[in-house]
């Protein structure tokens, strides 16, 4: 059967991504399937359902930072550009990503790093405490475990950078970290990841913070 509204299509990918999984023998824990079904949509890859690390009540916890309002950064604008608009707005929140700032230009060049790393400590300084979406640079997430080893840490982080150099030591490295000091996290584990699937993991987040798992929640027909 052919669908042509927005609505309708996503319910029925939906229900074909819970059928597939069901098929593959695949059970996602419950309150994490929002967030698996939602970067299958995405991404057509259903190997995310299994590379997906979730430390304890994660989404639990990444949702109740939401309801607070609590600002996203991403560490790049195609990121920033993929997050809801409504889900931010129904829960008074915004997003951010300083890579285009000047200041973080100069940083970089001045300390000899990546515009990714500089952008993080710029956001730690102009929104500590925020829910970070990491899809792109591995050096952010190094950057990230810096700062929750000197006592600063985000509301919760999303880190799936996508890549071949240093992706898979910066994941593992800040997921112990996050589990150390009861950071709430989800990643991407291995190489996979990218801007789209850090985008998506907060939209699924955002909607269940807001209640706007089913499109029609979000004004869509």
């Amino acid at each position: 059967m052919k669908h042509s509204r927005p609505a309708d299509i996503e319910r029925t990918s939906m229900a074909i991504i819970a059928e597939e999984l069901r098929q593959r023998g695949i059970q996602v824990p419950p309150d994490q399937e929002a967030v698996v079904k939602r970067v299958i949509h995405t991404t057509a890859d259903f190997e995310y359902a299994e590379n997906l690390a979730f430390t304890k009540n994660a989404v639990s916890l990444g949702v109740a930072a939401l309801r607070k309002g609590t600002p996203i950064v991403t560490d790049t604008n195609m990121a920033k550009a993929g997050i809801s608009r409504p889900g931010l707005e129904k829960l008074g929140s915004h997003v951010m990503c300083f890579m285009a700032d000047p200041a973080v230009a100069q940083r970089a060049e001045a300390q000899g790093t990546t515009r990714a790393a500089a952008a993080m400590e710029q956001a730690a300084q102009v929104c500590p405490g925020a829910v970070l979406a990491i899809g792109n640079a591995p050096t952010a997430l190094f950057a990230i475990a810096r700062q929750m080893e000197r006592g600063q840490f985000p509301a919760m982080l999303i880190g799936v950078p996508v890549g071949f150099v240093n992706v898979e030591e910066a994941k593992e490295q800040v997921l112990a970290l996050c589990r150390r000091f009861e950071v709430p996290a989800i990643l991407a584990m291995g190489r996979k990841g990218g801007s789209n699937v850090a985008a998506a993991i907060c939209n699924a987040l955002l909607y269940l913070a807001g209640d706007m798992l089913d499109p029609a929640e979000r004004g869509w027909q």
